[in-house]
């Protein structure tokens, strides 16, 4: 196995101290040009890449960010994992970006490796409904911010939308359009997303006289595509089928609506469907989705932002605490499409 190179192997061939190493690498500024360029040169013709562990253990902070989300499978995450890392860039940070798949355990596995790397701090979108895993993490003492989660009962800042009002959005155009008896294929019920929704949706049915019965409630145990067409297969078989369908996410309406092609159900005429978060593939459906928008880089730029402004202010020597946590609640908006436009 080939060793490493190290910092002193670069002063031996440039014929430089350690020290001036050192300045070149973080302070360039402060080396004469023609030795900043024979340091460079060895560097290059040694490949020498200095270690981001030993840089963190002198300066006592990292240069990295984590993100822990549901699942990097949903385009929705990606999105956000965009827009933290953008943030993240802009500062001189990189992103650690793990995915718990929607699973307790795999996402107290991830928390428990961001503090072994001692990480800047953390984004994170909770798999556990309990709160365990988050009152774990919070021992060790690294800042975090939740991301498409409301911080209720908690000191963290976090950035969400309002899901309720997203699910109201949802029904009410459905209700609007004719529909009197409704299907939501709802996803995990731990999730606060999916019980949001829902509560959004009752309330644009109390709001048109309907009772909850004319809601149709069909869990799933996962948020995704194969998901949405057992859930169809589970609606194409019952009595008294619905007219429409929301569903908790994009994923699970593409799944529903792929169950419905395959049986030949016509959309939007025998089954009108609305999704959530608007991902890309919504618009380039067979049957453009109509879907809830959430805007997800922005969520994650906003997160980054929060997690950057309070660890920055921990970073800063002597400077007074001034950064006060903050909950974020964004608007969901509705983007209409042919999958809930029905001639009826």
């Amino acid at each position: 196995m080939a060793q490493s190179v190290g910092i002193k192997d670069v002063a031996r061939a440039a014929g430089v101290s350690v020290g001036t190493v050192s300045n070149v690498i973080n302070r360039p500024d402060t080396v004469a040009t023609e030795t900043r360029a024979r340091v460079l040169s060895a560097i290059d013709r040694l490949g020498y890449v200095r270690s981001e562990s030993a840089r963190q253990l002198r300066a006592g902070r990292s240069r990295i960010m984590g993100l822990l989300v549901l699942d990097m499978g949903n385009p929705f995450f990606v999105d956000v994992a965009r827009g933290a890392e953008r943030a993240a860039r802009e500062a001189g940070l990189g992103v650690m970006v793990c995915n718990s798949a929607q699973s307790p355990s795999e996402e107290a596995e991830y928390l428990s490796l961001f503090a072994e790397q001692r990480v800047r701090g953390v984004l994170l979108t909770p798999a556990d409904a309990t709160g365990r895993n988050i009152e774990a993490f919070r021992r060790h003492g690294i800042p975090f911010v939740l991301v498409d989660r409301v911080a209720e009962g908690t000191t963290e800042c976090s950035v969400s939308v309002d899901d309720v009002a997203g699910g109201a959005l949802a029904v009410r155009h459905l209700v609007d359009a004719g529909h009197r008896s409704i299907a939501y294929v709802s996803g995990p019920p731990g999730l606060n997303q999916v019980r949001d929704r829902r509560t959004g949706a009752l309330n644009a049915l109390a709001e048109a006289g309907l009772g909850p019965d004319a809601l149709r409630e069909l869990p799933t145990e996962r948020l995704d595509v194969a998901a949405g067409r057992d859930a169809g297969a589970r609606l194409l078989g019952l009595a008294d089928r619905p007219t429409a369908v929301f569903c908790a996410n994009d994923l699970l309406a593409l799944g529903v609506l792929q169950a419905m092609y395959a049986a030949g159900v016509g959309v939007p005429d025998d089954l009108a469907i609305v999704g959530y978060d608007d991902i890309e593939f919504a618009a380039a459906a067979a049957v453009p989705l109509t879907s809830v928008r959430q805007p997800a880089v922005t969520m994650g730029v906003m997160a980054a932002e929060l997690l950057l402004e309070e660890t920055e202010e921990e970073g800063a020597t002597g400077a007074a605490r001034t950064h006060e946590h903050r909950r974020v609640v964004l608007r969901p908006e509705l983007v209409v499409r042919r999958s809930s436009l029905s001639a009826r």
